[in-house]
């Protein structure tokens, strides 16, 4: 199975993020991530999907994307050819003994401590998703309280393709 990002450009309209989501369930399609949030032109909201399957299926799923009547635009977002990132926060048990532990693979994958408290400490960190991973999987020898991912979100690199938009 291959997993591919695709970057929606949509009008900003109530319910469409519901629709996109519907889009997939009634076809039966699983949803790996999905984050959405307005563009610099309040009209237009981005939705960063991230999808598994065969190339059939990916391609179908792009296919009726396009169908949706607020869809101004579909990329897929490629490696090597974009960028990508998660943000996670996580929350781990840890008391004066073993704080400075924590703090040092915080420090390695450059986490930023957000809250200290007498038995835990809360980081958020930005990175791809095999960062994160390898990040957690460091801090899984340690009590994981709490755990929070935005899921992906991503761009494509350079300007050739970006998609400006006129005002009425």
């Amino acid at each position: 199975m291959k997993k591919q990002v695709f970057s929606l450009l949509v009008n900003n309209n109530t319910g469409l993020l519901s629709r996109v989501a519907g889009l997939f369930s009634r076809r039966g399609y699983n949803i790996d991530s999905i984050t959405s949030g307005t563009t610099m032109d309040k009209r237009v909201t981005r939705i960063t999907v991230v999808a598994s399957g065969d190339e059939q299926s990916l391609a179908q799923i792009q296919k009726q994307l396009a169908k949706l009547e607020d869809v101004i635009d579909i990329k897929i977002l490629e490696d090597g050819r974009s960028v990508c990132r998660e943000l996670i926060m996580v929350k781990v048990k840890a008391d004066a003994v073993k704080r400075a532990e924590v703090i040092s693979i915080a420090d390695i994958f450059r986490a930023k401590i957000v809250d200290v408290e007498s038995d835990s400490l809360m980081m958020e960190m930005t990175g791809t998703q095999s960062k994160v991973e390898a990040f957690l999987d460091l801090l899984s020898a340690y009590e994981i309280l709490e755990l929070a991912r935005t899921g992906i979100t991503g761009l494509s690199r350079g300007s050739k393709d970006v998609r400006m938009f006129e005002d009425d």
